[in-house]
């Protein structure tokens, strides 16, 4: 009778538990390496959730970790920026969880950023010509062509 009891008691004990899941016994997928690259190489690789690195280089993505997207950056370069998605796989009892990464490796080629661009100047305003003024008669041995005939 003792064990009668003790088997209903735990029966009861565990159908009264709510909060009982099998996830506690799958196992979490290890951190996923992504490797980052760039043409040229040697560019700073910043990803959104602030880890960075000089390519060509690898960080690790802790598991649950959302999509993210990493920016390269390279003197005398444009920015370049991918977006990354994270495939999260959760398993079952015969399969373990496990973490895709698209795309893996990722890699970005850098263009050449442009000369400097020349600062746009304004045409400066011709100025108005001045009308012409007749200058002060001076003691000129000559007669003054634009003056009237003298009567």
């Amino acid at each position: 009778m003792r064990r009668v009891f003790v088997i209903a008691l735990a029966g009861v004990s565990l159908a009264g538990c709510s909060s009982f899941s099998f996830d506690t016994f799958k196992s979490t997928p290890p951190p996923v390496q992504v490797n980052l690259d760039s043409i040229p190489s040697g560019a700073e690789a910043r990803t959104s959730t602030g880890r960075s690195c000089k390519t060509p280089c690898s960080i690790s993505i802790p598991p649950g970790e959302a999509g993210f997207s990493v920016t390269f950056t390279m003197d005398k370069f444009q920015p370049a920026t991918v977006p990354v998605q994270v495939i999260q796989n959760p398993g079952d009892f015969s399969t373990p969880a496990s973490t895709t990464i698209d795309p893996n490796p990722v890699i970005a080629e850098l263009k050449p950023a442009g000369p400097p661009p020349k600062p746009v100047r304004a045409k400066p305003k011709r100025p108005t010509p001045k009308p012409a003024t007749t200058p002060a008669p001076s003691a000129s041995p000559f007669p003054n062509p634009s003056a009237p005939p003298a009567r």
